[in-house]
């Protein structure tokens, strides 16, 4: 019997040393084990889904400053939309730019002069003899007009396309005044009095016309500097109003040169009517 009992094993290790074994493999710490991989989520699954997408690559310098220029681009292109919106709209209350078409205001304006147009003036003030004004000659100069549409007006506000009636004169006479040419020595005179022009272009006679008018109410005589070649009050006597400009149709007084730079200026009134007396009420 104890021959067929050591026949059995299969090899000369007593069975205590089998099991000293296998309990030294379960109790080895954990710490020792290698450990296995990170397992990897499948593409449709709902982890993957959110994680969401890699990060861009930062951009390069040439790319910032590509990026900028555009970002300045729309930045300008929007402000300039924006001042042609505004100034549209402005171009009802405060200023509007007027370019001097003709040679009739030589010296103090010539043809190209841009000039900056004071729309207030006479909402919170009067008219007043030797402003520059601009003034729509539609119904006294020449026959009315239609409506210029919004970009003719757009256009106007930027001074590039004036009215098709808008002049550009001196006030000389106002409501109730009398305009004459004129004395011994060749003035105009206003109410009796001799007005010294110094601002005429340089030969220029006070006038070539003799005429003697008596301004009505509500409206103005108007005259060019470059007297031999202005078509203003004296070139309409025979329209309707005697030659004379309705205050209503005034746009605003020309109060200063805004190009180009190099005649940049304002345009003050001269200080010879500074002793004229009023023949009327202005405005009147």
């Amino acid at each position: 019997m104890d021959t067929d009992s050591d026949t059995d094993r299969d090899d000369d290790r007593p069975a205590d040393a089998d099991v000293d074994a296998l309990t030294a493999v379960r109790s080895r710490p954990t710490s020792h084990r290698r450990a296995a991989p990170p397992r990897r989520a499948p593409a449709g699954s709902r982890s993957s889904r959110r994680a969401g997408p890699e990060p861009e690559p930062p951009l390069g310098r040439a790319e910032l400053r590509a990026a900028r220029r555009r970002q300045l681009r729309r930045v300008q292109a929007a402000v300039v939309v924006g001042l042609l919106v505004l100034m549209t709209t402005v171009r009802g209350f405060l200023f509007q730019a007027f370019s001097i078409p003709s040679v009739s205001m030589e010296p103090t304006l010539h043809v190209g002069d841009r000039v900056l147009v004071n729309k207030l003036s006479y909402d919170v003030g009067s008219v007043q003899r030797g402003q520059v004004v601009v003034f729509d000659g539609a119904g006294s100069f020449v026959p009315e007009r239609d409506d210029p549409g919004f970009f003719g007006r757009i256009l106007g506000a930027l001074g590039l396309n004036n009215g098709q009636d808008d002049y550009v004169k001196r006030v000389i006479g106002l409501p109730g005044d009398r305009v004459a040419c004129c004395d011994a020595q060749g003035r105009l005179t206003i109410n009796g009095i001799s007005l010294d022009e110094p601002y005429l272009f340089p030969m220029d006679l006070p006038s070539r016309d003799k005429f003697d008018v008596l301004v009505p109410p509500g409206r103005v005589w108007v005259m060019g500097d470059h007297r031999s070649r202005s078509a203003d009050s004296r070139a309409h006597l025979a329209d309707p109003g005697g030659g004379t400009v309705p205050i209503d149709k005034i746009v605003g007084r020309a109060v200063a040169i805004v190009w180009p730079l190099g005649r940049a200026g304002w345009l003050p009134v001269p200080e010879s009517f500074e002793g004229l007396t009023n023949g009327g009420a202005a405005g009147d």
